[in-house]
């Protein structure tokens, strides 16, 4: 018998063992710099964290492409920067991906369209990273252009997958839910299914990895399921508040009334008054237009400032006011037309 290889095998096994109990052992605290804890979770069970390996010579193959009229300039490159400390920008022109960096690992934020696995790929070997230690991958809402890519990054690093109780739905289907206001559209509707190391972050549960903490914000609006993120990156003594803010438009498939459900209309405002007032020194999208990246990145590249500098552009006191703010203003007149077109 070959020993080397009967030891790594052996190896493999065991971690998939550690996997299966961590996944099914509800919220944890792990003992190597690694965990999942809800804050609302009086009493932790103690469990060690394991990370399901890719299959041997295993590579990030990306699934077949989603063709949309608008998603070749989404997913046209773009170069990837330091947005401040251990926070990265790895995504496309128009799609975000997000990469979180610590001692034990990396953590991914949304996978975008299917043929962006090998853009983000190439992006984040480019910061001089590998895409193979990525343990984590973090979710915003289950459409096609956030998630179409998580199978794939998934397949080729072992990460688990963290998502909302309605996301994790979707992925398993393969679709958004039915209670999706954008539910129904077709081709657009499918997106690579995802069943595997898939774990359900409930409101205000953190991930832990080696000093950063990531929180899980539920934000219902946009879809049923919308995360938002937040966490602290660090240059030296100096933090800053990191949000990347799920979408908070009121985009909907033809025909789809939002005042047809009062509660979810209500909801909607109670997330964009949560967004609101989150601590916020820099603000992330999940589209990047949202948050005026481009005028930011020539901002900065223009005056020759190095991230978190003096009059850096992405950082901005009320940037997530100012955000959910544009958002409230376009659910009002998204309910006003409703009402307007229900009078005729």
């Amino acid at each position: 018998m070959n020993l080397p290889r009967f030891r790594s095998r052996l190896a493999r096994v065991n971690t998939r063992a550690v996997v299966a109990v961590a996944l099914l052992a509800g919220p944890w605290c792990a003992t190597d710099g690694v965990g999942l804890n809800a804050a609302s979770t009086p009493r932790q069970a103690p469990a060690a964290l394991g990370r399901l390996p890719p299959p041997p010579g295993a590579a990030l193959i990306a699934d077949p492409p989603i063709p949309c009229e608008q998603c070749d300039e989404w997913n046209a490159p773009r170069t990837p920067f330091k947005v401040f400390g251990n926070t990265w920008f790895v995504g496309t022109q128009g799609l975000s991906s997000v990469l979180i960096t610590t001692d034990a690992g990396l953590i991914l934020v949304d996978a975008a369209l299917p043929q962006s696995v090998p853009r983000i790929n190439a992006s984040i070997e480019a910061l001089g990273f590998r895409a193979a230690d990525v343990r984590f991958i973090l979710t915003s809402h289950a459409h096609f252009d956030h998630v179409g890519g998580v199978r794939a990054m998934q397949r080729a690093t072992g990460a688990t997958v963290l998502a909302s109780a309605s996301t994790a739905r979707a992925l398993a289907l393969g679709h958004p839910v039915t209670e999706d206001p954008q539910f129904g559209t077709g081709a657009l509707d499918v997106f690579p299914s995802l069943t595997e190391a898939v774990r359900v972050m409930r409101d205000g549960e953190t991930l832990r990895v080696r000093g950063t903490t990531i929180t899980a914000h539920h934000t219902p609006g946009h879809t049923p399921g919308a995360t938002t993120w937040t966490w602290q990156s660090c240059e030296g003594a100096r933090c800053l508040n990191m949000v990347y803010a799920d979408s908070l438009t009121p985009v909907a498939k033809s025909g789809y009334r939002f005042t047809a459900t009062p509660e979810s209309v209500e909801a909607f405002r109670r997330t964009i008054r949560k967004v609101s007032a989150l601590p916020c020194d820099i603000v992330l999208s999940t589209h990047p237009g949202a948050t005026g990246m481009d005028e930011k990145v020539r901002a900065r590249a223009g005056q020759k400032l190095a991230p978190g500098a003096p009059g850096d552009p992405f950082v901005a006191a009320g940037a997530c006011t100012a955000l959910a703010d544009r958002a409230m203003g376009m659910l009002d007149e998204r309910l006003r037309s409703e009402a307007a077109s229900a009078r005729h």
